[in-house]
């Protein structure tokens, strides 16, 4: 289908860190090209690696706020004491061009964005661990994070976890490449929803003309 005869979809992935809801993004993003990333803004510094503009975007407090008092962010929460939250304007100009836009986001933002005017076109899906041994594994693996910070993160999980059915649809990533393939038929599924396609009304409106016609 192409983009410009549906609306974009806000694609929330939310789950645990270290559940795999970053890496199941950045395989979307190569398995649709079209796809589009929300890069959220924050006050905490940047990592190594990381790049302003396309990893987040790294804003001062003051700045962060002052978008929050004006109506500008779509969602934001204070995590591990910084500030994250998705900029309004470029998800609104997506979605009404036709292109999806993932977000990576808490089940914080994802309520938020379920609750806001673009509510009715969000798909929220949770990624659940195989098991929370296993989830401490990646966190540790992935070499990211000192000790204090994974206590902290695996303390949070529970409370992550603990607001799976508040959520569309649930997939325990136990098999990456099989919770990929899950996540892009969900995806493509509701992509067909009939509020996804504005165009419907008038196709259905051409038969019933075409009907009247042939009586």
């Amino acid at each position: 289908m192409n983009t410009a005869d549906r609306r974009g979809l806000l694609i929330i992935l939310s789950s645990p860190s270290g559940a795999g809801k970053s890496t199941l993004a950045k395989r979307l993003m190569t398995w649709d090209p079209s796809l589009q990333f929300s890069v959220s803004a924050t006050t905490r510094p940047a990592r190594a690696g990381e790049v302003d503009g396309k990893d987040y975007l790294f804003v001062t407090e003051e700045k962060f706020r002052g978008w929050v008092k004006d109506g500008d962010m779509l969602e934001h929460a204070h995590v591990f004491g910084n500030f994250y939250g998705s900029p309004k304007a470029p998800v609104q100009q997506a979605i009404d061009a036709g292109r999806d836009v993932i977000f990576d986001i808490d089940w914080q933002g994802a309520q938020q964005i379920r609750n806001s005017a673009l509510g009715r076109y969000t798909l929220s899906i949770f990624i659940l661990p195989p098991s929370i041994p296993e989830l401490r594994r990646r966190l540790v693996s992935r070499g990211q994070d000192d000790d204090e910070t994974i206590a902290k993160r695996m303390q949070k999980s529970w409370d992550e976890i603990s607001h799976w059915d508040g959520y569309d649809y649930v997939l325990i990533n136990d098999d990456l490449n099989v919770t990929e393939e899950r996540l892009k038929t969900i995806i493509m599924a509701e992509r067909l929803k009939f509020h996804q396609q504005p165009g419907l009304s008038a196709q259905v409106r051409r038969l019933q003309n075409e009907f009247e016609d042939l009586s």
